[in-house]
């Protein structure tokens, strides 16, 4: 689930009752498996089976209480699946996608759609967009972005969009396969590739065949972190993160998640990471996920560092929840959430709380 992401606040739930709050239903996570693969949700571990997490994560050394994401609201529909011409199928599946404001005021959607009759990997993007974002059933717009083969993408694999703003434009991260690319835009609306000095959008992967994947950036006190999802040495999906200073030069990857008992090693076990921040708990929140459509799951830890969530340990998980391809957005002082519906055919959204 990649978005131009503002972080909401809001009430608390003290530490000592983690273990209640599994199978809460909230959201907070995003989905967006390179592959039609699933994990199925009968093989991941039940509630019961779960550490007893209170009291023994560093994140709660200090007495911090954690916020818990509740949906608070019915669900509002934003976009269904498109119109995509001679490349529509019966099949296509809006997933992974990004919404954020433009420069003009308006609300941009755009949608990584799979299973299409685009030549290679069945995936583009496709455009929605509305005059605010409250308003329900957003304006198609078209396809944005296809692969483009002449400057290095795999063609027919462009996906898992995610929009931030900085002080000098949009920048829009998305994977082509293997790699994480970029373009930009100085109105969040029109964007254009940037190319490196080897005339390849590619601005790094985390290895030959590891699938890195789902970017999504965030602005950390002077620099920038940039997270995303691979395949380990071990066969592992894993979460790793690269720092910036410019959103164009990149530090060596450092792996801040993988494994653990609550979400699973597979390599399709911790796919779309999005990290946002609470500045009244002093916690970084990973989202990791492993399932959507129906049996959706995503995995939440909390951590006082952004680049460290756990490696083979649960010390930092705080709950599942039972959502996919969701972005946090703040409009107007309330907070929402945009998820795929659980029949992986459109995209809504509903409002938050943290409790």
């Amino acid at each position: 689930m990649r978005a131009f992401c503002l972080l909401a606040f809001g009430n608390r739930l003290h530490c000592g009752d983690v273990s209640s709050r599994i199978g809460l239903v909230s959201v907070l996570c995003v989905a967006c498996s390179t592959s039609p693969m699933a994990i199925d949700a009968a093989a991941l571990p039940d509630a019961a089976e779960l550490p007893d997490a209170a009291g023994s994560r560093d994140a709660n050394d200090a007495g911090r209480a954690i916020p818990v994401p509740t949906i608070d609201s019915p669900w509002r529909e934003l976009a269904t699946s498109p119109d995509l011409g001679a490349l529509t199928t019966a099949g296509q599946e809006p997933v992974d996608f990004a919404i954020w404001p433009a420069a003009d005021g308006s609300w941009q959607l755009e949608s990584c759609i799979r299973f299409t009759r685009e030549p290679g990997g069945s995936r583009l993007l496709y455009r929605w967009h509305a005059a605010h974002f409250t308003d329900s059933d957003w304006t198609p717009v078209g396809i944005a972005m296809h692969a483009d083969t002449s400057v290095g993408e795999l063609e027919g694999w462009i996906q898992a969009p995610f929009v931030v703003q900085a002080t000098d434009g949009f920048h829009m991260f998305y994977g082509d396969g293997n790699d994480i690319c970029q373009a930009t835009s100085t109105d969040g609306i029109t964007f254009t590739r940037r190319l490196t000095a080897a005339g390849v959008t590619a601005m790094y992967s985390d290895g030959p065949n590891t699938g890195t994947r789902d970017p999504m950036v965030l602005r950390v006190g002077d620099h920038w972190i940039a997270y995303d999802t691979a395949t380990s040495p071990d066969g592992a999906g894993a979460v790793y993160a690269r720092t910036s200073v410019d959103l164009v030069a990149w530090s060596a990857p450092t792996l801040v998640a993988e494994g653990g008992v609550a979400s699973g090693n597979t390599a399709y076990t911790a796919e779309c990471p999005f990290v946002v921040y609470r500045a009244d708990v002093g916690l970084y929140y990973l989202f990791r996920n492993q399932t959507y459509g129906t049996g959706a799951r995503n995995s939440v830890y909390a951590s006082p560092d952004p680049m460290s969530f756990g490696v083979a340990d649960d010390r930092y998980f705080v709950t599942h929840l039972p959502v996919a391809a969701a972005e946090i957005v703040t409009y107007e002082g309330e907070t929402y959430i945009a998820a795929l519906r659980d029949t992986l055919d459109g995209i809504h959204v509903a409002h938050l709380s943290w409790l």
